[in-house]
This record gives structure tokens, C-alpha cells and sequence, in this order.
């Protein structure tokens, strides 16, 4: 990489960060509605993957999301549009947060329900071996979804039919309230491909170097026409599961702990270390964010609500493709 591609991971971690907060700020006042999983602690996971991707692979997510629909080219003044649930929105205000999409970046959307988007994955990576088309359908999930129907029907059809996927779980150690050890039996989720017979690697989440050289990796592997790939990224969330947990399933001490490590402040080490930016570049771009991040809540807060008659709207397909 050049230095400005070290300089926009950066960026993009530090905009997903303060999106964030602002949303939960906004929550607070009562300016989002459903519910809101924030992405605060899990960046270089999303920004690491999306990194190394290439525009014709496919992406799709569960309902922690915003930051995946920033990596993949959503701006931040239509997600905040969205999260407001306002017709400027990335999903036209009818998704809000747990539904952020867009088909022309290759983004495929977040889903709300728990594992149900991986026999979708699954589809998506039918289709372009189908088509002969060279793309790999990148496919997020957390731990809590390694242990239903929707994931082993996926995982083991996926493999029998050697599609282009790679499976990349986010395990960010608690499921809702629960944490791994008390809800699976294996707790190293990379374990479980053994029972496809697929290849798994598990790399610390918390680094966006490690991570973009495992995605790496991993996406060439499936590229090269070897089949699926189950890549599990050790990360924490710093914040509840939603923006109503109560947070009493985990001590403050483990989080501080894991606080005085974040992904932020370990890549901003490493590029001061390395010589790739020094603190004052690094601040001055925390500045800029600050200002982005202002002109995209401004920008939602005064963008329209949907129309009453868009509840009529994409609902149905206008065509079919008949070359599918």
C-alpha cells in the first residue's frame, strides 16, 4: 500500500467510530427509532475485509451494519439519513439501521434475522458459478449464528457445491447477553468448518494489518476455485448488543481492558511507528471526521420523511432477468 491508502483505513475506522457515537447520541434523544447495534470496537474487522475485496465481490452482513455500509462506499450522510429513517436514507428510510443496502456498490445488505442471510450468501455465490463470473461473495455473521439450522445447511451446501464464498465470522464473544463458552460447544468458531471439510484460519480482529493479510488470504484461496473459506476474526464490542442491554452478563474491567487496546489505537501504533503518519496528521484527520460527521447529522435532520405512498414502493421486482 501507499501512504494514502494507509491514511484512508485510517480515516474510514475513525468515521465508522464517530458515526457511531453520534448515533447513539441521537438514539438518546429519541431521534432513532427500533433498535441499534453499534460497530464501536469491531472497525478494523469491516475496514480490514472490505480493503482487500474486489468491486465484483459481494458483500453481505447481519444487522450490525452501518459500519459495513460505510467500507463499502455508503456515505455517512446517508446513514445517518437512514438510521433517522429519512427518504435520503442509503435504504430510502424504510430499512433504518438493521437494513442499510446498495446493490450498485455490491453491498447486499444487513439482516435482522440471525443467520438467515447465509443461505442468501449462498445464492449469490450459485449465481456468479453459474455465470462463470469471477467474484466471491464475502459473507459477515457473528458467533451466535455459528449455532443454528441456517449456518451448517449453508456451510455443508456451500462445500458440496465448491461455491465462491468466503465466511467470515465477526466473534465478538457474546451473543445478545450470553457469551461463547456458555452457548457453544466449541468456542474457536474456525473449528466448525472442519465438519465441511473446509479450510479455516482465526485472526485477532482488533489489528487491521493481521486482518486485511488473513482476508487476503483467504479470498484468494476461494478465488483460485478451491471452494468456501471460514475466516474467524477475534474481536469485542465495546458497546451493549443494543442500544437497550443493560450490560450486566460482563464486568466494567473486562471492558476497559479490551479499551486500552482498540482497534484505533493499534493501528494508529503502527503508523507512527512505521513512519507512515505522525500524531498531528492523525489528529488533524480525527478533526476532519468530526466536522463530516456534523454535516451528515445536519444533513439528516433536515433531509424529508418518506412519502406516505413509498410504502407501496420496492416491494416487488419491475423485471426478471431471464438469463439467470
Amino acid at each position: 500500500m501507499n501512504q494514502d491508502e494507509y491514511i484512508t483505513l485510517y480515516h474510514q475506522m475513525v468515521l465508522i467510530r464517530h458515526v457511531e457515537e453520534r448515533a447513539a447520541e441521537l438514539y438518546q434523544q429519541g431521534k432513532i427509532g427500533g433498535f441499534l447495534h453499534l460497530y464501536i470496537g469491531q472497525e478494523a474487522v469491516s475496514t480490514g475485509i472490505i480493503s482487500v475485496r474486489k468491486p465484483q465481490d459481494r458483500v453481505i452482513t447481519a444487522y450490525r451494519d452501518h459500519g459495513v455500509a460505510i467500507n463499502c462506499g455508503i456515505s455517512p450522510n446517508q446513514v445517518m439519513a437512514e438510521l433517522l429513517g429519512k427518504a435520503t436514507g442509503c435504504s430510502k428510510g424504510k430499512g433504518g439501521s438493521m437494513h442499510m443496502a446498495d446493490i450498485s456498490k455490491n453491498f447486499w445488505g444487513g439482516h435482522a434475522i440471525v443467520g438467515a442471510h447465509l443461505p442468501i450468501a449462498m445464492g449469490m455465490a450459485l449465481c456468479d458459478q453459474y455465470r462463470e463470473i469471477d467474484a466471491v461473495t464475502i459473507c459477515r455473521f457473528g458467533e451466535g449464528a455459528s449455532n443454528i439450522g441456517f449456518f451448517h445447511e449453508a456451510l455443508n451446501l456451500g462445500k458440496v457445491w465448491n461455491l465462491p464464498l468466503l465466511w467470515v465470522c465477526e466473534n465478538n464473544q457474546y451473543g445478545m447477553g450470553t457469551s461463547v463458552e456458555r452457548a457453544s460447544a466449541v468456542t474457536e468458531i474456525q473449528q466448525k468448518a472442519a465438519g465441511y471439510g473446509m479450510p479455516s484460519a482465526c485472526v485477532d480482529g482488533m489489528d487491521i494489518m493481521l486482518v486485511r493479510q488473513a482476508a487476503q488470504e483467504a479470498l484468494d484461496y476461494v478465488r483460485s476455485g478451491k471452494g468456501p473459506y471460514l475466516l474467524e476474526c477475534f474481536t469485542y464490542r465495546f458497546r451493549g448488543h443494543s442500544m437497550g442491554d443493560p450490560e450486566r452478563y460482563r464486568k466494567p474491567e473486562e471492558v476497559k481492558k479490551w479499551e486500552e487496546h482498540g482497534p484505533i489505537d493499534i493501528y494508529c501504533k503502527y503508523l507512527v511507528k512505521n513512519q507512515i503518519a505522525t500524531e498531528e496528521t492523525l489528529e488533524a484527520i480525527d478533526d476532519q471526521v468530526k466536522i463530516e460527521v456534523d454535516a451528515a447529522v445536519q444533513f439528516a435532520e433536515s433531509s424529508p420523511e418518506p412519502a406516505p405512498e413509498s410504502l407501496y414502493t420496492d416491494i416487488y421486482v419491475d423485471s426478471i432477468d431471464t438469463e439467470v
